[in-house]
């Protein structure tokens, strides 16, 4: 059974007055088919984490490890992360001008797979996975998220999720500029996602509506870079109830 393992997670980022601690010893064990669900306070060091575990650049590892498979991830490059079965929907997905939604798909799913798709039973599984997500067929000929409203965005990083197949997801605030209809489909996506694949998902959130949709086995609170309390679902409900305020007291 797949395992990601992020053992006293130590991150850092350059800043004007040098250099700064955002995270501070994080600890998660995330097994495959779990759904773990990050919330807290703006500025806790939630996308820090997202970004750390894709290996963005900006973000230095200062001490601690991230293991898939007892495998050191700090040792592989991004793509190389996503290859082992990592991924990554971000908050702000970026524009990619001049590049078709689905060039960019079958090339995505052919760098993870180490070959090109048979074409139509890729075309037809595109076309299937889009219609689930209701979005009609011309989206696949616009270029990548130009021009893309909030939830058409959103509705492309899952079509991604969906087509790639990856052993776990970090979905950063994927309930972000979503109205009701809009985060009903996408949250529909991600548990297709996992109940197709067996997904580990990782869900970062400041509030509980998504979670009436994709029911988190684990709920943790982040706060000042590290995990200040954790429980099941019930947690979330209080945070909802009550705020951060305990915490940050």
């Amino acid at each position: 059974m797949p395992v990601l393992e992020i053992k006293n997670l130590h991150v850092s980022v350059e800043t004007e007055n040098g250099s700064k601690e955002i995270l501070r010893g994080v600890d998660l064990t995330i097994r495959s088919g779990e759904t773990h669900a990050i919330m807290g306070p703006n500025g806790s060091g939630k996308s820090t984490l997202a970004y750390s575990i894709a290996g963005h650049p900006k973000y230095a590892v200062t001490a601690g490890e991230i293991l898939l498979d007892s495998e050191n991830v700090l040792e592989m490059s991004p793509d190389e992360r996503a290859r082992a079965g990592l991924f990554l929907a971000m908050q702000y997905p970026v524009e990619i001008p001049g590049i078709s939604v689905s060039n960019f798909l079958r090339t995505a799913k052919t760098a993870i797979d180490g070959e090109a798709p048979a074409l139509r039973p890729w075309i037809k599984e595109v076309r299937e996975k889009m219609a689930n997500l209701r979005m009609d067929s011309t989206f696949a000929e616009r270029n990548v998220n130009e021009g893309f409203s909030g939830g058409e965005k959103k509705r492309h990083e899952i079509l991604q999720l969906e087509l790639l197949k990856p052993k776990f997801a970090v979905l950063d605030e994927t309930d972000s500029g979503l109205d009701v209809d809009a985060l009903k489909i996408v949250s529909e996506g991600v548990n297709r996602a996992q109940d197709e694949n067996n997904l580990g998902i990782l869900l970062i959130t400041h509030y509980t509506r998504i979670l009436k949709y994709i029911k988190p086995d684990f709920v943790h609170v982040f706060v000042a870079g590290k995990i200040a309390e954790e429980g099941g679902p019930e947690l979330a409900e209080r945070l909802e109830a009550e705020g951060y305020d305990r915490y940050l007291s």
